[in-house]
């Protein structure tokens, strides 16, 4: 945007000369960015270079070029307009301007704990990520996303057809920008579909790398800044990473106006409820529309000047002034006070903030919780209400303390956030209710999973080939360690069978088994691991027929082993020899067990 045009904004909304004067020094203060090479390649895709641009020299030979962004939907009007200093009077926004939705401003923070965890020495600040997030597509169209942070419909940017664009040919066949001739970029972030195919992350654990949820955007975002080593803590690194983003000074003024911005301090909003955006890079508005002209400022009519009063009249300035009257003493009305509306009574409805998937395995604590905010007729939050969580279904979850209920209080930004529940030993979905004390509102619902504890190996703990007489019991006992992704697995249910071969699926009529209570043969049984992640079978017979059978063990999650299990018949022992006519060997005999030794003859 140039000079002139922020000029006629500022006479728009300024309210006085010093403030447009210190606006526009300030403006071309800052139209001399420092030089910066570009990246060989940028998340929302090259933008071709305008009419009137000017192209910032590189150090290695290429430009970077003062070019329009597009997005799908057009950025909003900064705090400080591109090129402006962030020292600009606070004419340009309200307090809506620092809001940031719920959903996005939580994915922000988290994309950056991660990344700082992963890659410290970035110093990725999560300022950056809701500037770019808010010049790319106002912050997810003003927070409008599903509970799991993915955007209600498709954020797409205009068609790569080289028309006003870079061409870039289809990469994806259409699969996140529905288009298969050329590429467009796509989602919150605005990543063109070859750059997600890199950069892509899957940062709800939903088994999706989706370029429209802003958890997995803002997670790849971050990771895509930090490349080549960057330190974004230094001011060429952190122009090259915006940079990378989109090759255009004017882009890197505006969310680098942004960021400065957000830094100055922000808060959440609601989800939906975020400052949509007004104007675009190209003079087009939302949905591609020309931007409306706004009408010329109104000249006020100049007042004719009052009429000078003649000698003698009560208005010649040389006539004795009159004694004024004296004053009546008006009486004295003590104010009465309004009455006190109480905050619940100010709410009209709970909107569900996204936490992402409530899920948990039997016998553990779920890692979210569900989280409401409470608003009023206009959408505003309403702090200090009380918020009533609730468990309902057939579930044996419960809140800390065992209770199936629990009370929250809103925070300055309205939202109350339940405590972690933790799943009991029953598997299956169930609802927590969010319902507001004292008020008949309709209940905001939330459904919950407790899955089984998985395992995805199960290994037998070191032993020798089991083997065993028909009739006895084995010698040993088998004992098996369950995993997960390496680790060990507690409390996970195996399943243990004889079945006649590896081939079967059925438990085996014959051959080895276990013995109930009862003491009659049983060849299926279920046991749970415990906390080093092992079970010890019980003893195990070896049945009454010869033969080699298989004992399986299964798990959720994969895991399983199969064991051989061999029956051999008993040993049948040798006849003793006896005598045999001419031609045979004479026998030796021996000693009857019963009888005497006998000695040699003389």
């Amino acid at each position: 945007m140039s000079a002139t045009h922020l000029g006629r904004r500022l006479r728009r909304g300024a309210t006085s000369g010093a403030v447009v004067a210190a606006a526009v020094a300030a403006l071309a203060a800052s139209q001399a960015p420092e030089t910066v090479s570009p990246p060989t390649d940028n998340a929302g895709g090259d933008r071709s270079v305008g009419a009137g641009d000017t192209a910032t020299p590189s150090g290695d030979g290429s430009a970077t070029g003062d070019s329009p962004y597009y997005t799908d939907l057009p950025p909003l009007n900064t705090p400080n307009k591109p090129g402006a200093m962030p020292t600009l009077p606070p004419v340009f926004t309200g307090p809506a301007e620092a809001g940031i939705p719920a959903s996005v401003f939580s994915a922000y923070q988290r994309a950056e704990q991660s990344i700082r965890s992963t890659d410290p020495g970035c110093n990725l600040p999560w300022q950056l990520l809701a500037g770019i997030g808010k010049v790319e597509s106002g912050q997810a169209r003003g927070g409008r996303v599903d509970a799991n942070g993915t955007t209600l419909s498709p954020i797409l940017g205009p068609v790569l057809d080289g028309v006003g664009f870079a061409n870039i040919s289809d990469t994806d066949g259409g699969a996140y920008d529905g288009d298969k001739t050329h590429d467009r970029a796509v989602g919150p972030m605005q990543f063109i579909p070859s750059t997600w195919a890199t950069w892509g992350q899957d940062a709800n654990s939903d088994g999706k790398k989706d370029p429209n949820n802003i958890y997995d955007a803002a997670q790849a975002a971050g990771l895509y800044l930090c490349a080549n080593d960057r330190n974004l803590a230094l001011k060429a690194d952190l122009d090259r990473a915006i940079l990378s983003y989109n090759r255009s000074t004017e882009y890197l003024n505006t969310v680098l106006s942004w960021f400065t911005y957000y830094q100055r301090g922000t808060h959440q909003v609601p989800d939906g409820t975020g400052v949509l955006p007004v104007d675009r890079s190209d003079g087009r508005g939302q949905g591609n529309r020309p931007a409306p002209t706004s009408p010329p400022p109104r000249i006020p009519a100049t007042p004719s000047p009052k009429p000078k009063p003649k000698p003698g009249t009560p208005g010649d300035a040389t006539a004795p002034p009159t004694k004024p009257p004296t004053p009546v003493k008006p009486p004295v009305t003590t104010p009465t006070k309004p009455p006190t509306v109480p905050a619940a009574a100010k709410v009209t409805r709970l909107s569900p903030v996204a936490t992402g998937p409530l899920t948990a395995t039997t016998g553990s604590a779920f890692v979210k919780a569900p989280a409401v905010a409470a608003l009023d007729g206009v959408g505003a939050p309403v702090s200090g209400v009380d918020i009533r969580f609730e468990i309902t279904g057939t579930t044996d979850t419960r809140f800390p303390g065992g209770s199936t209920t629990a009370t929250v209080t809103t925070g300055s930004t309205g939202i109350a956030t339940a405590p972690l529940p933790k799943a009991g030993e029953k598997t299956g979905s169930f609802t927590i209710k969010a319902t507001v004390v004292g008020r008949t509102l309709g209940a905001t619902e939330f459904t919950a999973t407790v899955t089984e504890r998985r395992a995805d190996t199960l290994a037998r703990v070191a032993g020798d080939p089991l083997s065993a007489v028909t009739g006895t019991a084995y010698a040993q006992r088998v004992q098996v360690k369950a995993t997960d992704g390496g680790a060990l697995a507690p409390g996970v249910v195996v399943t243990a069978v004889v079945v006649a071969s590896a081939a079967d699926t059925q438990e085996s009529a014959d051959g080895p088994y276990f013995k109930d209570a009862a003491g009659k043969p049983l060849r299926t049984l279920t046991l749970t691991t415990d906390e080093s992640g092992l079970i010890s079978l019980p003893e195990l017979f070896a049945g009454d027929k010869a033969g080699d059978y298989v004992l399986r063990l299964t798990a959720p999650g994969g895991g399983s082993a199969e064991i051989k299990l061999t029956v051999t018949a008993p040993a049948t022992p040798s006849p003793d020899p006896s005598p045999s006519g001419s031609g045979s060997p004479e026998a030796t005999p021996s000693a009857s067990p019963s009888s005497p030794s006998s000695s040699p003859s003389a």
